[in-house]
């Protein structure tokens, strides 16, 4: 394994993910700066500052640990109300009360009342749930244009139809791999003269672009005999062959065999010509796109609402001598190791562009992935953020057909505690996954 593309490897999702944290808060930085809202900080990472600049009102800069990224603007949580001149000012000394009004009087702190409407919590409703939701946004977005670029740009998994191998002789379709041809009538492929190497270009007129007209040409010709145009050395030849009509595996969308309920090969009696395609990286339609988002989020979606139990499996692997579910929850350690092995992985037929293809693949679930857990409605999670957006819209809603004041916006300094529950578990996630990753590593090539 090469240590030089293993670094290489690291350093490109590395590089990527962090794109993508700042993508993240860049889509929460536009819209509030659009809305007026004053933003003090717009920071990748946590932990002491590295690299910082400020450009008007906001500082711009890189911390220490690149495990996330936020933007600081004021007024979060609204400014404690004062009772009426002359009355005591309402307070509580009650510990979750106490730790409240610490925070709202810490946020009233860093502005003046020149900026009272600038703060997040003057925003409405519909703006604030732009500002929260534009991060997680991106990331959709970023995830979408990195399918997009795979499936168009580089290809999916395919087959072309450039011949591999002919065969020599037709065998059953359940017949074991080795099978002697003896005594089995010849392939019609051979018998025509076609040979490994071959460009299928069309087949009883049918122009071919992808296997699957090559399937459809010959399951459609029967046992008729047609024209079959290949390339062959830069010269276009023009072979006949006879298709036979013999039992073939039934092929679903994606080209593999369909089995029935006991496990058995389905056939059905179709022509058949005796050559097999180029596995290679093809080339899809865009449409191809909003599906494979959709798996995405699905499989995503699935993976965050199991997570306690996939944590709890991870657990069981990392301090026990359970297998590490390949397909469960992942840290930033050991995509990074994932990256670097395909980057320096030297497997027959994994080249430059399947493992640009790969990593591509593993960036565009990263985006997904931040995109899902982000709408976790749970504080401090943009979901959070967007849940107490929500149900302020819905208070105001309802004062409004009972005639009653405007209840003002949410405070969400009453959930601190919940808050801070919350961010502790995901601490104590995060380092569990790296843990997993160093003793129990996640890996793609055994």
């Amino acid at each position: 394994m090469s240590v030089l593309l293993f670094v290489l490897g690291v350093l490109a999702i590395a590089v990527g993910l962090a794109v993508s944290i700042a993508l993240h808060e860049l889509g929460h930085l536009v819209p509030a700066k659009a809305f007026g809202v004053r933003v003090t900080q717009y920071m990748i990472g946590f932990g002491p500052t590295v690299l910082a600049r400020r450009r008007g009102e906001t500082e711009y800069g890189i911390k220490a640990l690149p495990l996330g990224g936020y933007i600081r603007m004021i007024g979060m949580y609204p400014p404690r109300r004062d009772d009426a001149p002359g009355t005591i000012r309402e307070h509580s000394t009650g510990f979750f009360q106490q730790m409240s009004a610490e925070a709202k009087d810490w946020e009233a702190s860093q502005y003046g009342p020149e900026d009272a409407q600038r703060t997040f919590s003057a925003l409405a409703v519909p703006k604030k749930l732009v500002v929260m939701l534009g991060g997680p946004a991106m990331n959709l977005v970023l995830s979408v244009l990195i399918l997009g670029v795979l499936v168009c740009g580089i290809g999916l998994p395919g087959v072309t139809p450039t011949v591999s191998t002919v065969s020599q002789c037709v065998l059953p379709a359940d017949a074991p791999e080795g099978t002697s041809c003896e005594g089995m009538p010849p392939a019609p492929a051979a018998a025509a003269g076609i040979e490994p190497g071959d460009v299928l270009l069309s087949i009883d007129g049918r122009d071919i672009d992808g296997w699957g007209d090559v399937t459809a040409s010959v399951r459609a010709a029967g046992d008729r005999t047609v024209d079959v145009v290949v390339s062959r050395d830069g010269e276009q030849l023009t072979l006949q062959a006879t298709p036979i009509v013999d039992a073939r595996p039934v092929l679903d969308a994606d080209g593999r065999a369909v089995l029935d309920a006991d496990g058995e090969l389905v056939t059905e009696q179709v022509g058949f010509l005796g050559v097999a395609g180029t596995p290679d990286l093809v080339r899809q339609s865009p449409a191809r796109v909003p599906g494979m988002a959709w798996e995405a989020f699905t499989g995503t979606a699935r993976i965050v609402i199991s997570l306690p139990v996939r944590l709890w499996e991870v657990g069981q692997a990392a301090f026990g001598t359970q297998e590490r579910d390949p397909n469960g929850p992942i840290g930033v350690v050991g995509v990074s190791r994932l990256a670097g092995e395909v980057a320096a992985a030297e497997q027959p037929g994994f080249e430059l562009r399947e493992k640009i293809a790969t990593l591509l693949s593993m960036l565009a679930s990263l985006n997904m992935a931040l995109f899902v857990f982000n709408l976790i409605p749970l504080m401090p999670l943009d979901g959070g953020h967007v849940l107490g957006a929500l149900v302020e819209g819905v208070r105001r809603a309802w004062a409004r057909l009972r005639g009653r004041p405007d209840p003002g916006p949410v405070d969400m300094s009453r959930l601190l505690p919940l808050t801070y529950a919350v961010a502790s578990v995901f601490l104590v996630m995060t380092v569990l996954l790296l843990y997993a990753d160093i003793v129990k590593p996640i890996t793609l090539f055994p």
